[in-house]
C-alpha cells in the first residue's frame, strides 16, 4: 500500500492516516571530518534516544604522516573535500534542519590546517568547529553519559590522530587528558615499529597517572573505530553470538591474551577480519598496543564498548536539563512502541499493572531490573502485525539488533526473552539458548515471570489501552489471584484460566480467578 499524499511532512514521513506514525521532528546531523575517516550521520530528530536515518563514511586519512611532515596529506585533503561536498547535497536532500560539524587532531596540529579548515567551510557549506583535545574529551564523555545508564568509570577515545581520556561518574564529567596516541600518530611515531609504539604509549601515559589511577575496579569505555573492530576481532574469536557493539563488555584479563596475539600476527591473518575495513587494519596492533597498556596500568573491572562518542556527546549537550535525565532505554522503547504497538497506551498500563503485582511477591526486585521491566512492557506488542506464528520470532530479531543505549547485553536478551515468552508460552526449553547464556539464570527467570504476566494482560485487555486497570492480578495467601468486576464476568475462559494457572506455576503458588 502506498503513502498517503496528505499529511506528508517535508522529512517524507507521514502524519496522518496511520496511529502507529508519530509526528516527526526535524532532522539533524553532525560531519565529523576526523584523522582518519570524515563520517556523516543524521538522525531523526534532537532527542534522548535518536536514532540514525543515514551514516556514512569515507576513509581519507587526514592524519596520516602529520607528525613527520608538519603537513596534511594533498591526496587526503582532495578525497576529505570530496567527501563534504557529497555530504552537503545528501543532507540537502534529507532536509535536514541543522548541520554540526566538528574537526579534531589532523586538522588541529597540521601546518596546512587552517587552509583545509577553510577549503572544508566551503565544500560543506557550514561552519566547523575545531575542538580542542580538551573538548574533545568533554564531548566524548557526555557521549558515553548519554549512552550508559549511570556510567562509572574512564572514557577513553581513541581517533587517528589523538587518545583522549576523562573520568565519568554518572552525569559529572571529570578533567580530561589527549595525547598522541591515535593509530596514525602512533604509526608515524613509531616508524611503523610496534616495538616502539608500546614504548611511546607506555611514556604518554604514564602522563596520564591521575585518571588512570582512578580507574581501578572500575570500568573503562572504550570509544573510536579502531577499538570497535578490535571488539569485533574479539566476538570472532570467542564466537560470540550477538553482534552488537555497544555495551559489548569483556573482561580485562581475556582481553589482554586476545591484544597480545593482534600485535604479533598480520593482521591480514586474523579470524574475521573481514569485517573490517581495509584501510583500518594497519591501525588494529596500534589500537591493541594503546588498549593493553590502558588495562595494565588502569586494572578496570571491565571493557565496556561504546558506540557513543563526540557525535552523540555533542546531540545530548544541545538538551534541555529534563530531557538530559530521561532514560535513554525507555525513551527508544517508547518511540518503538509509539511506531509499532496496536494501542500504544497499553505499554504504559502494562508497566502500572505489572508494577502493582511485583509490589505482591516475596523477592526484592532491583532498579536496573524494574527499569529491564519496564522497557519490556513497552516493547510487548510491537510484533503484533507479523502473522502469528512468527510474532515471538519476529519480536527477537528486532530487540536484540536495536539500535539501543542505555542497556548491555544481558539487558538486551532479558527484553527478547520476555516478549518471545509473551507470544511462544513460558516453557523454558522453548527459549533461544544464545538468549538464555547472555541473560544469565536470574534475568532468564525474571524474563519468564514477565512472559507469563504479559500472557495474562493480553486476553483480559486485547491489548486496548484503558482496561487493566480494573482488574488486579495480585499474590495474596499463597496464590496469584486474578480479580474481575463483576460486569466483566463472562470474560474468563479455559484459556485465560490456564494462563493464570501458568503464571501460579512459574512462580510455585495456585492460580485462581475471582470476580469482584
Amino acid at each position: 500500500m502506498g503513502l498517503p499524499r496528505d499529511g506528508m511532512t517535508g522529512t517524507g514521513f507521514t502524519t496522518q492516516g496511520d496511529p502507529g506514525v508519530q509526528d516527526r521532528v526535524e532532522p539533524v546531523a553532525i560531519i565529523d571530518i576526523g584523522s582518519n575517516s570524515v563520517r556523516l550521520v543524521a538522525y531523526d530528530g534532537l532527542n534522548r534516544a535518536p536514532t540514525p536515518l543515514y551514516n556514512e563514511k569515507v576513509l581519507c586519512g587526514l592524519g596520516r604522516n602529520v607528525f613527520s611532515t608538519g603537513r596534511l596529506n594533498e591526496e587526503a585533503v582532495r578525497r576529505a573535500l570530496s567527501a563534504l561536498a557529497r555530504f552537503r547535497i545528501l543532507c540537502e536532500t534529507m532536509r535536514v534542519g541543522r548541520v554540526f560539524v566538528l574537526a579534531t587532531a589532523a586538522a588541529r596540529d597540521a601546518q596546512n590546517g587552517p587552509e583545509f579548515l577553510a577549503a572544508a567551510e566551503a565544500a560543506c557549506g557550514h561552519r566547523i568547529e575545531l575542538l580542542s583535545g580538551r573538548r574533545e574529551a568533554e564531548l566524548s564523555a557526555l557521549g558515553v553519559i548519554s549512552g550508559f545508564h549511570t556510567p562509572d568509570g574512564v572514557v577513553g577515545d581513541l581517533g587517528g590522530g589523538s587518545l583522549e581520556l576523562v573520568d565519568v561518574r554518572g552525569a559529572t564529567v571529570g578533567q580530561g587528558v589527549t595525547m598522541p596516541l591515535g593509530g596514525l600518530a602512533l604509526q608515524d611515531l613509531s616508524g611503523g615499529s610496534v616495538k616502539k609504539a608500546l614504548k611511546i604509549a607506555r611514556e604518554n601515559l604514564a602522563k596520564a597517572a591521575p585518571q588512570l589511577e582512578t580507574l581501578r575496579g572500575r570500568s573503562f569505555y572504550a570509544v573510536g573505530g579502531t577499538w570497535r573492530a578490535l571488539a569485533r576481532l574479539h566476538q570472532a574469536a570467542r564466537g560470540y553470538p550477538l553482534h552488537v557493539m555497544h555495551g559489548y563488555s569483556i573482561e580485562p584479563s581475556d582481553e589482554l591474551s586476545f591484544l597480545e596475539v593482534v600485535e604479533r600476527t598480520d593482521a591480514a591473518l586474523l579470524q574475521d577480519v573481514e569485517a573490517v575495513s581495509e584501510a583500518r587494519r594497519p591501525l588494529l596492533a596500534y589500537g591493541a598496543v594503546v588498549l593493553e597498556e590502558i588495562i595494565r596500568v588502569g586494572r578496570p573491572r571491565e571493557l565496556a564498548i561504546s558506540a557513543s562518542g563526540v557525535r552523540e556527546g555533542l546531540l545530548y549537550e544541545q538538551l534541555d536539563r529534563d530531557t538530559r535525565l530521561t532514560d535513554p532505554l525507555l525513551a527508544a522503547a517508547a518511540e518503538l512502541n509509539r511506531l509499532r504497538a496496536r494501542s500504544p497506551g497499553h505499554g504504559s498500563d502494562l508497566i502500572a499493572w505489572t508494577d502493582r503485582f511485583v509490589a505482591t511477591l516475596d523477592g526484592p526486585e532491583t532498579a536496573d531490573e524494574r527499569r529491564l521491566r519496564h522497557a519490556a512492557c513497552l516493547l510487548s506488542d510491537i510484533g503484533w502485525r507479523a502473522h502469528p506464528d512468527y510474532r515471538g520470532e519476529q519480536s527477537i530479531n528486532v530487540i536484540t539488533h536495536a539500535a539501543f543505549v542505555g542497556i548491555d547485553h544481558p539487558g538486551r536478551a532479558y527484553l527478547a526473552l520476555a516478549v518471545y515468552f509473551r507470544h511462544e508460552g513460558v516453557a523454558a526449553d522453548k527459549a533461544s539458548p544464545m538468549l538464555r547464556s547472555l541473560a544469565g539464570p536470574r534475568l532468564f527467570e525474571r524474563a519468564r515471570l514477565l512472559g507469563a504476566l504479559l500472557r495474562v494482560a493480553f486476553p483480559i485487555s486485547a491489548g486496548m489501552e484503558g482496561a487493566l486497570a480494573r482488574m488486579p492480578l495480585l499474590v495474596a495467601d499463597r496464590r496469584v489471584t486474578l480479580t474481575l468486576p463483576s460486569n466483566l464476568a463472562a470474560l474468563p475462559g479455559d484459556r485465560l484460566l490456564n494462563r493464570v494457572r501458568g503464571l501460579g506455576r512459574v512462580l510455585g503458588l495456585e492460580g485462581r480467578i475471582d470476580t469482584a
